[in-house]
């Protein structure tokens, strides 16, 4: 067996398991997960009929660069969303969801045999795909600290010199998993530079960028490469998914985008991965992408969600709107010492409501003088139930706060 398999952590799901083992939940409450990101929203009637309608695409083998008409859908909508103009030929590729594409992208673009051992970078906290990608393509993991009082933005300028000669990707996630920060133009500057400096590829995890809160939409990476004046995306790869912009989370389907070389590299490992995208699943994706109404709509649900919950969740949590993504990220009540375990624990307990400790989402690391685990003291929670049952969450939230502090 694979040796590197050892180094993976249990997933932040197998560890809330066993927190609450043992644990009976208040029976007078039915159970409110607000633990796994997975949306709730329906899916799109006409995404299924163009599911359906395509079932003999089942019987042929898909290209693993799917075919013209696929990729056009993604460029058309990059042109759309963004006022970019790339090649559907060269600079677009067709995924089975952003998570299997970060995965392989950083074996793609990881050089195992790199002498002294080959970085990779992530925020932290960070979705844990990251760490697992780095750890199997044979590199050691960096976890670069958000700052909370920059509104989460993750610090570059924290990372050593020597760091930045080893690295060979790092993973952007904006909008943030769970933070919700959107990175801005002069962070993308700065990242760009010390791209063209030391040569490494940026992989860009955009799969939340419809989900946003502001008046501006988040900025992509590719955007942000455009206007900084590196129209050829050099080095950098963007990532996209259906997922959560049209609630098809089980359609598995995503492009990626940006760096020709890269996708050329990319396409000739996916060759031998065999992720190929069936005909089935493109028709559906092609609907997706060419429709912009039914995301307008998404976005207002999750609007009026954050809407209700967040004023509730403020009086007693560490708690604000974020710029985008469809978690809160909150702090714990002061009550608690930083216990984000145990307040999840008790939470589920008292209140049969699932939040997700922060410190499970990151990694213990040196900054500055100190050792810290960016995530410990706050948890995540998913609006992605229904309205009602978001704000009947947070409205045992509040009462478990209230009661903690008597």
């Amino acid at each position: 067996m694979n040796p590197l398999l050892s180094r993976l952590q249990p997933y932040p799901f197998e560890r809330l398991k066993q927190l609450f083992a043992g644990v009976t939940p208040n029976p007078e409450f039915t159970a409110i997960s607000l633990g796994i990101g997975e949306p709730k929203h329906a899916t799109p009637g006409f995404i299924k009929d163009a599911l359906s309608a395509s079932l003999g695409a089942l019987a042929a083998y898909p290209a693993t660069a799917g075919d013209l008409k696929l990729r056009t859908a993604f460029t058309d909508w990059l042109k759309t969303r963004y006022s970019l103009s790339l090649d559907p030929a060269t600079q677009v590729l067709p995924v089975n969801g952003s998570r299997e594409a970060l995965f392989s992208l950083a074996q793609t673009v990881v050089d195992p045999t790199a002498s002294p051992q080959p970085v990779v970078l992530s925020p932290n906290p960070f979705y844990q795909i990251y760490e697992g990608a780095a750890l199997l393509a044979g590199a050691e993991p960096y976890y670069v600290p958000s700052v909370p009082a920059r509104n989460f933005a993750v610090d570059w300028d924290s990372v050593p010199e020597e760091v930045w000669a080893r690295t060979q990707l790092v993973f952007v996630c904006s909008p943030g998993n769970p933070t919700g920060a959107v990175m801005a133009l002069d962070e993308w500057k700065k990242l760009f530079a010390l791209s063209d400096r030391h040569g490494f590829v940026i992989a860009a995890d955009e799969c939340y960028s419809e989900i946003y809160f502001r008046d501006e939409p988040p900025l992509s990476g590719l955007e942000a490469s455009v206007k900084l004046g590196r129209p050829d995306f050099r080095n950098l790869i963007a990532l996209t998914s259906l997922s959560k912009r049209s609630n098809v989370p089980g359609l598995r389907s995503g492009f990626v985008a940006g760096d020709a070389a890269s996708i050329k590299k990319f396409l000739l490992y996916r060759t031998y991965h065999g992720s190929a995208m069936s005909g089935t699943v493109a028709a559906a994706s092609i609907a997706a992408w060419g429709d912009e109404s039914h995301v307008v709509d998404n976005r207002a649900q999750y609007h009026a969600k954050f809407a209700a919950v967040t004023p509730l969740l403020e009086p007693v949590l560490d708690v604000r709107l974020p710029d985008a993504s469809f978690y809160l990220w909150a702090g714990v009540p002061e009550v608690w010492a930083g216990d984000d375990e145990a307040f999840a624990r008790e939470l589920y307990a008292q209140y049969n409501v699932t939040v997700l400790p922060g410190s499970y989402l990151a990694r213990e690391t040196t900054y500055g003088a100190r050792s810290i685990n960016p995530g410990r003291g706050r948890i995540r929670m998913a609006l992605v139930a229904e309205t009602a049952e978001c704000v009947e969450a947070a409205e045992r939230i509040v009462r478990f706060c209230k009661d903690a502090r008597r």
